[in-house]
């Protein structure tokens, strides 16, 4: 039996293989009727499960990072905290990373996986080049200018399995992260484009109900001028957890109160070192046109009361726009609302249409490795259609195929 890492799901495979070679993973590959790739396990959602066939755990299959210019290649199972300290000794650095280090290169970018940063898209833009194992047990290589390319790096496992990625880096550089406490939400809606460009990286803290917003966490690179408030919000007097409003400790967390540090060990909100987040808990991301920001915040705000007591804490992020067609940013930028719900799945659930039904105007998108409902989501966009018509190219037998993406995507 095999879960993943918050133990809300057990894997229904058969079996869990892991070659140590490409030519073993090949093999499995082309011998398998159902066969899914697994990473660090960091989805809540049964976007990688296989029932009934088999899990590829490539992370034994030993692909050393390579660094070549301004490109670095890695193998899909390698986690970005195990290859950021690398990239920074080189002189180099990736322009974003996700909350957490701990997620694995191929799964993130395969789920459309995002930092924070109104002029930065989604982790999955950074990517070159990648080698994807077909079903056939090719190994097929796609670049920006194939036709195919949109399609097959933000794929959540539909197309088949990311062996090796090539992402662009630049030089490197230090980021600092300043905290705010206490934003009055009046602020926050009038201000929010403001808010929003006083950061490299900007997140805000809430949990929908109260009248302000907890915390705003700038990261800026440096050097950077840091305003003595932020609309009403004053500095923090110490370290701060996402959710030091329930009580949690910052222990965990990346270095805050302006330090200066490299990007690597700034751009997370998370140490690799300790577990991510607060550990027990679920998650759910959804995604509206920056345009609707303000509307989608006082329509989430509306039913406050019921998403508060089931909380840990809730994260705005702003991301750029990309041209991945099963990205959440597909196709212009993005408001990100992010909710880290306390282990109480089957309430968590039955609140997911509810803020799917208020979102709806908006276009709203959810991110694949997260907890949503599905009904009143844009599933069905322009994007959408176009991978359809790629996946019944690459896997026209559904060999990677699953009740999650014949429910959601694939139909």
């Amino acid at each position: 039996m095999i879960e993943n890492w918050a133990g809300n799901l057990t894997y229904r495979a058969r079996e869990v293989v892991a070659p140590r070679t490409l030519a073993e993973a090949r093999e499995l590959v082309a011998g398998s009727a159902r066969i899914k790739a697994l990473g660090s396990r960091h989805s809540f959602t049964t976007v990688a499960d296989s029932p009934d066939g088999l899990q590829l755990d490539l992370s034994a299959v030993g692909i050393a990072p390579e660094i070549t210019g301004a490109t670095l290649t890695v193998g899909g199972a390698t986690r970005y905290g195990d290859v950021v300290a690398q990239v920074h000794e080189a002189g180099y650095a990736l322009a974003n990373l996700a909350s957490l280090p701990h997620i694995t290169v191929a799964g993130s970018v395969a789920t459309g996986t995002h930092g924070s940063g109104q002029r930065l898209p989604g982790l999955a833009s950074a990517v070159s080049e990648v080698e994807l194992l077909t079903a056939d047990g090719s190994l097929r290589t796609f670049s920006r200018s194939d036709a195919e390319f949109p399609a097959v790096v933000v794929n959540v496992g539909a197309l088949g399995v990311l062996t090796r990625l090539s992402l662009d880096l630049e030089p490197a550089f230090s980021v600092r992260q300043d905290v705010f406490d206490a934003l009055p939400w009046s602020a926050a809606l009038e201000h929010f484009d403001e808010i929003q460009a006083a950061g490299y990286s900007v997140s805000l803290f809430t949990n929908w109900a109260r009248d302000v917003v907890d915390q705003v966490l700038l990261k800026n690179r440096v050097p950077a001028e840091i305003p003595d408030a932020l609309f009403g919000a004053l500095p923090a007097d110490g370290p701060r957890h996402p959710a030091h409003a329930a009580g949690i400790s910052a222990e965990n967390t990346t270095a805050q109160g302006g330090v200066p540090g490299p990007w690597y060990d700034r751009l997370p909100h998370f140490r690799l070192e300790f577990a991510p987040s607060v550990g027990t808990e679920l998650q759910s991301e959804y995604f509206v046109p920056r345009a609707h920001a303000v509307a989608a915040f006082e329509a989430v705000r509306g039913i406050g009361d019921r998403i508060a007591p089931l909380l840990v804490v809730s994260e705005i992020r702003t991301v750029a726009g990309d041209g991945h067609w099963l990205s959440p940013a597909y196709d212009g930028d993005r408001v990100a609302m992010h909710f880290t719900w306390q282990q109480r799945q089957p309430e968590v659930e039955a609140v997911l249409p509810l803020i799917e039904e208020k979102l709806s105007p908006f276009g709203v998108r959810a991110h694949w490795g997260k907890l949503f409902h599905g009904a009143a989501l844009d599933l069905d966009h322009q994007g959408v259609r176009q991978f359809r018509d790629v996946a019944a190219e690459l896997d026209p037998a559904g060999k990677f195929r699953n009740p999650f993406l014949d429910r959601h995507l694939l139909r």
